[in-house]
């Protein structure tokens, strides 16, 4: 396995990136439509199933299967003989972070849900302030992953 790895180590690297700015794109994106949602939506109009859509769609098509790929990637990169240093501590803040950003994306699925339900009460000032947690999350990872301290 540690041979089929270090030869696509490069591919699978490639493939991890995309798919963490597919990730990414998708975080920073559910919770504006959530701002938007919370502020300028009345509840049962036509434009409140049209938000509907495209969280479901963004949510279903977008964030979750990049997701998966980028954790499928990132253990595979993980699992890569000789990438890794568990001695060091950036791969630990990075996997701290990842988890972090993994608690996110399904605290907003959990939101999604509210909202479907007719239960939110957050605003959209919480809104604007939670999508600050997946750039803080990306900064440290970035720089964990860059920088190897």
């Amino acid at each position: 396995m540690g041979d089929f790895l270090g030869t696509w180590y490069f591919w699978i690297k490639a493939l991890h990136v995309i798919s963490v700015i597919a990730w990414m794109a998708g975080l920073f994106y559910l919770p504006r439509l959530y701002v938007y949602h919370a502020e300028q939506v009345q509840k049962g109009s036509e434009t409140e199933a049209m938000f509907f859509v495209m969280e479901r769609r963004l949510l279903k098509a977008i964030i979750n299967p990049a997701s998966v790929a980028t954790w499928v990637f990132g253990l595979c990169l993980v699992f890569t003989p000789g990438i890794v240093d568990w001695g060091m501590a950036w791969p630990w803040v990075k996997a701290g972070c990842v988890l972090g950003m993994t608690w996110f994306h399904h605290w907003l699925g959990w939101r999604r849900k509210d909202f479907l339900e007719g239960r939110n009460v957050l605003s959209g000032r919480t809104y604007r302030m939670m999508n600050e947690v997946p750039t803080l999350l990306m900064i440290v990872i970035v720089i964990s992953v860059m920088v190897k301290f």
